[in-house]
């Protein structure tokens, strides 16, 4: 009888292992002037914390940023590209006229896949730099 008990206690853990939510990528990017393109010298910096769950699509980020030349217009998540080439904006992320600035978005399959590939950006604008004052590759 143990043994039955035994039996039942591990496929109940292993079921619950198993259901279990899968871990989120952690991603991130740090920003400043140089990685803009073409590079600036902008004083700015800035940090995207980035969290994506795989199984409901879900990007979720935490931006903040400072020492712009002045108040911040626009910011966004920019793809596909690769580090120093531009590409058109992906997932803008509202409310980011000051920092820190928190949100979310669901992902498509193919921006899902561009964005663990390492083919987004993200730029905070300004209106001294319409075209992004401060950039960073978001990584793992």
């Amino acid at each position: 009888m143990p043994n039955k008990t035994l039996l039942a206690t591990l496929t109940l853990g292993a079921a619950i292992a198993l259901a279990g939510p899968a871990l989120a990528e952690k991603l991130q990017a740090k920003l400043d002037g140089k990685s803009e393109v073409p590079a600036n010298t902008s004083a700015g910096t800035g940090t995207a914390d980035i969290d994506y769950d795989a199984a409901s699509k879900k990007l979720s980020w935490k931006l903040t940023y400072s020492g712009l030349s002045g108040p911040a217009t626009a910011a966004h998540f920019h793809g596909p590209a690769e580090a120093g080439k531009n590409s058109g904006v992906a997932v803008a992320i509202p409310n980011a006229t000051s920092s820190p600035v928190e949100g979310s978005a669901t992902l498509t399959d193919a921006q899902a896949a561009d964005l663990l590939a390492g083919k987004y950006y993200v730029n905070v604008h300004t209106a001294a730099n319409p075209g992004g004052e401060i950039r960073g590759q978001v990584t793992k």
